[in-house]
């Protein structure tokens, strides 16, 4: 059965930020550190490596000492981009998928994922919370490669399309949907951070 030690981890941290008034999501600070802070600390011990898949700010991503790296497709091609690139340089048989802007990350999160692709002799798995699935926290065979080459070159980019194309299992987060609570917005940030769930 796949083990954490066959994993890589993805931060996709390569979006435009838009809703952050073009701020780079995973360097913006919750409680005084950056997004992407809480989210390496969380999967780090689930995983045997991380990758930051970043388009801007490439040497601040790189004080955390691991491998940085830009979408191979030019100007923000969306997740699936990042995909794509870390499978590129991923030596494991399967990468896991995290946004950089979500730092509630369970510590069963890889564990799931694991018994869902297991239980269901899945290419992906992906998360689901209950009410919908959440695409960007997925666990991926590298094998898919090709496929997924294949599909960005055709100028499809929807994650849903290219998930349909293989066997898929959903993992059920449903006792803990705030897994997937991201911070889009200022407002949801300081929202967060007056919770008092981060000091």
């Amino acid at each position: 059965m796949l083990t954490k030690h066959n994993i890589t981890a993805v931060i996709l941290a390569g979006g435009k930020g838009r809703r952050m008034q073009g701020q780079d999501k995973g360097l913006v600070k919750l409680a005084n550190r950056a997004l992407i802070e809480y989210v390496i600390e969380a999967i780090k011990p689930q995983v045997s490596d991380i990758i930051i898949n970043a388009n801007r700010n490439q040497k601040q991503y790189s004080t955390y000492d691991y491998p940085v790296i830009a979408d191979t497709l030019n100007n923000f091609q969306g997740p699936l981009a990042g995909f794509f690139s870390a499978m590129s340089q991923a030596t494991s048989s399967h990468i896991i998928t995290l946004p950089c802007d979500g730092p509630l990350l369970p510590d069963d999160l890889v564990t799931r994922l694991i018994v869902a692709l297991h239980d269901n002799n899945a290419d992906i798995a992906v998360a689901h919370d209950g009410e919908r699935m959440q695409p960007v926290y997925a666990l991926i065979a590298t094998t898919l490669q090709n496929s997924l080459s294949a599909f960005l070159n055709a100028g499809e980019r929807k994650i849903d399309l290219w998930y349909q194309q293989h066997r898929l299992a959903l993992a059920d987060f449903s006792d803990c949907p705030q897994t997937f609570r991201n911070i889009n917005t200022a407002a949801q940030r300081d929202a967060l951070q007056n919770e008092g769930l981060f000091s």
